[in-house]
């Protein structure tokens, strides 16, 4: 499958670029025409990812557990494939590629429905991992691409439960709503990335702003990127006058609220008026997917797990401190899928945890948790074996 996503992909690029320009005919925003973007870079990831997760041990068939009973009766618990699953996604065509490699390793089948914006680019790489599982034995049905784009498509596969057994969302808010209205089968889903960076009185200034800018401004419009900065009191002006102004420079809104706005540096606001906001409430709630930043002053570690709790996503937020007992409290207070000491959240992708590429990001917290690699596509059952015995 890999080589053949490889041998086709100057046809995949070539479909990928009608898409783009139906895309800007539609007035895409710049967030969305990235994700949809591919290049040779992004195509070959796309094949890297497939080779790595070839390369991972089969997660189908483990013994999770075993033991015995004073009866003779022998139990184990074994890991098995959930079955058919459903991805339901937008804009970014190298979930078709990472979605298929993972069910189908995984021992699943996998229908997909891709957003209409990369319906010529899904097609083409649907076509090329098809054939190349096909060369290898197995059946094309296995992975299966919706070629339709109407929104009755979407109502019409959730309410298949008698074919279905979990259906995972990716994209924004508004289809991850529409899929579990409709969804008569188990959704795995996370709504927003409302993912913050906590600059503890304790950091290292270097680290926090090398940190704040790769988790805001690598690619900010992805569900891990950083939508909240929160300051300690102590450092917010030092911190202001150097990752503050590197923000700036990266072209970076910041909407601050009244105590950050009191502690930036006269000569910042007047050369960056522009960009330079008083924060609402609303911002503090906002999943931007852009070149914004909500900043707050806090007055202790306590009052940012707070803030985090009460406006956060669970998704991915980070501490910087060189402070060790300060972090180990955020890392198990703070109640996201991904929680960072000195790194940033932009970690938070399968392919950077080791699972080879990833089906998408959970914040539930039943089955399935952060990255979803091959073992969130496994369920389990039991297996007993015996000689005879009856219960009593």
């Amino acid at each position: 499958m890999a080589e053949e996503l490889l041998h086709q992909s100057p046809a995949i690029l070539d479909a990928n670029n009608r898409d783009l320009t139906a895309g800007r005919q539609k007035n895409l925003s710049e967030s969305m025409l990235d994700r949809l973007r591919l290049d040779e870079k992004r195509v070959f990831s796309m094949v890297e990812g497939i080779r790595r997760a070839a390369s991972l041990p089969d997660p189908v068939g483990r013994i999770l557990h075993s033991w015995n009973k004073v009866n003779g009766l022998n139990f184990q618990k074994i890991s098995v494939p959930i079955g058919v699953i459903g991805i339901i996604y937008e804009s970014r065509p190298n979930v078709t590629s990472d979605a298929a490699i993972l069910c189908l390793k995984a021992g699943n089948a996998v229908i997909l429905r891709g957003g209409s914006e990369a319906i010529h680019s899904n097609i083409a790489i649907n076509a090329s991992l098809q054939k190349g599982a096909v060369s290898a034995g197995l059946p094309a049905e296995a992975i299966q691409l919706i070629p339709v784009t109407g929104r009755d498509a979407v109502r019409i596969l959730c309410e298949m439960d008698e074919f279905l057994d979990c259906i995972v969302p990716r994209g924004g808010k508004g289809l991850i709503e529409n899929v579990v209205s409709h969804a008569r089968m188990p959704v795995i889903k996370h709504y927003e990335g409302l993912c913050a960076v906590y600059v503890d009185k304790e950091a290292d200034l270097s680290m926090a702003r090398k940190i704040t800018l790769n988790a805001k401004c690598q690619r900010p419009g992805v569900c891990n990127a950083a939508e909240t900065l929160l300051l300690h009191r102590e450092i917010a002006a030092a911190f202001l006058n150097d990752g503050g102004m590197a923000l700036l420079k990266e072209g970076v809104e910041l909407r601050c609220d009244h105590n950050t706005l009191s502690l930036f540096p006269p000569a910042l606001l007047n050369l960056y008026s522009s960009q330079v906001r008083t924060a609402s409430k609303e911002d503090f709630l906002t999943e931007f997917l852009a070149p914004v930043l909500a900043v707050k002053t806090v007055e202790s570690l306590d009052e940012a797990i707070t803030h985090i709790d009460a406006h956060g996503s669970h998704h991915s937020d980070a501490i910087v401190t060189a402070d060790t007992k300060a972090a180990e409290r955020f890392l198990q207070e703070v109640d996201s899928a991904t929680v960072y000491w000195n790194a940033s959240t932009r970690f938070t992708d399968g392919g950077e945890f080791g699972f080879g590429c990833e089906i998408g990001i959970s914040t539930e917290k039943l089955h399935a948790r952060g990255p979803m690699g091959l073992e969130e596509l496994t369920s389990y059952k039991y297996m007993i074996r015996g000689n005879g015995q009856i219960r009593c």
